[in-house]
Parts: structure tokens; C-alpha cells; sequence
């Protein structure tokens, strides 16, 4: 298996699992947050749903300035809103894995605040960060959600929501 395939297969089975997340979130806990230094639910599942995305930015450029591009996130007022941004921004990523080849993988692409070069990795590497990074934020989500009593789905195997059987 290449390892164009094996980000595929990796992405797409890590939708499945964001997916179950995503849709977990009522409606009316958008705004809530667990502390103060918290994203909100709203802003983490936004986040969330929008990282698939950042394979299309590592395949189609070479860096990301946080200074001249600031992150906007995109507007979401509710649970059918999140599902729907992510499997745009999963389609997205998935089409510019189907045309990237391995040694485009290959070239260092840069995340910077202007002069602070934040991570220099090969474009490959950062695609793996990105999928790091739904796992890491999909992870406080399901604290989120567990502080809200809202059963959280299993990831890798049952959670203590769901039976093994």
C-alpha cells in the first residue's frame, strides 16, 4: 500500500468516528463552554469538522501564515451545520489525495506567524498532524460531552456508553 493509500484509508476511517462525535452535539449546547479558557462547544466542533480541509492546504501550498491568512472559522448555528462542513471539508481533502503523488508529499510546507516559524515538515508529515489534530480535539470534545452527560460513541473500540456486544 502507498502511503498516498494509507492516508486515504486513514482519513476515511477517521471520519467515521468524527462523524459519530459531531453528531452527538445538541443544538442548544453550541455556546457551552467548561471553563473559561475553553473554545466553546460551537468553536472546538467547528474546528473539528474544518481540519480535514487542511489536507488540501498542505497538498495545494507550501505554508500558512497565520499573520496574513488569521483563521476565520466558518459559521455554524447547529448540529446539521457541523455534519455538513465536515463532509465538505473531507471531500475536499479526500480529491486532493486522489490527485497528490509521492514525492509531492515530499517538499517542506510551513506553518508561521510571520517571522516564527511555527512547524517545518515535509508536506506528508503535516498531513498526519492535521489527522493528529482531529484526534486531539475530538478527544476534548468527548470530554465535552461526557461533562454534559451526553453518551459519548466508542473511537477505537466500545466506550463505557456503548456495550461491547
Amino acid at each position: 500500500m502507498s502511503h498516498v493509500d494509507a492516508l486515504m484509508k486513514e482519513m476515511q476511517q477517521e471520519a467515521q468516528t468524527t462523524r459519530k462525535m459531531l453528531e452527538r452535539i445538541p443544538n442548544d449546547k453550541l455556546d457551552w463552554q467548561p471553563h473559561p479558557k475553553s473554545m466553546t462547544m460551537r468553536n472546538l466542533a467547528t474546528h473539528i469538522a474544518e481540519l480535514p480541509a487542511w489536507v488540501q492546504l498542505a497538498v495545494h501550498t507550501d505554508e500558512l501564515d497565520f499573520e496574513t491568512s488569521p483563521y476565520q472559522p466558518a459559521t455554524v448555528n447547529s448540529t446539521a451545520d457541523l455534519l455538513a462542513l465536515h463532509e465538505k471539508s473531507l471531500a475536499e481533502g479526500l480529491a486532493s489525495l486522489e490527485t497528490v503523488t509521492e514525492e509531492q508529499l515530499q517538499p517542506i510546507w510551513t506553518l508561521r506567524s510571520g517571522d516564527t516559524i511555527l512547524s517545518q515538515t515535509t508536506k506528508g508529515e503535516m498531513i498526519r498532524m492535521s489527522f493528529s489534530q482531529i484526534v486531539h480535539h475530538r478527544a476534548q470534545l468527548g470530554v465535552n460531552l461526557r461533562l454534559l452527560d451526553i453518551p459519548i460513541p466508542g473511537s477505537y473500540g466500545p466506550s463505557a456508553d456503548e456495550p461491547m456486544f
